[in-house]
């Protein structure tokens, strides 16, 4: 199984197989702390091959500095995922996957990551920061 896409973003959607992504980011701006994220989407587009045929649990976890979950309560976010065989002569098929997320809360600044496992294995990481700004002094 092999991720060919995977994105932070503001928005993502599947239109017919096609993988469609909005406002893909890697940083977030705030000037206090705790900071909450309004929404915010995770997309991966995934191809699977004959011999990953059967049953996987793919996790999701956003990840804090220190390589905690930032939700120690919710995440990671375990979810089946069956893997059927493919129809004859396919040699692989894709599929799209979508988490949308709402009401993130940061805790501090730093750099963070959207951490996927397959059957407990790290495939995919994507990295992110969440970056304080000041106020300008008028």
């Amino acid at each position: 199984m092999d991720i060919l896409v995977s994105t932070l973003c503001d928005f993502a959607a599947d239109y017919q197989g096609k993988l469609c992504i909005q406002g893909g980011f890697d940083s977030l701006v705030t000037r206090q702390f705790p900071v909450i994220h309004p929404a915010c989407a995770v997309a991966l587009r995934v191809c699977i091959t004959p011999e990953d045929e059967g049953q996987h649990k793919l996790g999701l976890s956003f990840v804090d500095p220190t390589g905690s979950p930032i939700d120690k309560e919710r995440m990671p976010i375990s979810i089946d995922f069956p893997v059927p065989a493919l129809p004859e002569g396919a040699a692989f098929f894709t599929r799209n996957l979508i988490l949308n997320f709402q009401g993130l809360r940061f805790e501090q600044a730093g750099n963070y990551s959207v951490d996927l496992t397959v059957d407990g294995e790290l495939v995919s990481r994507i990295p992110f920061r969440v970056v304080q700004v000041q106020e300008n002094a008028q």
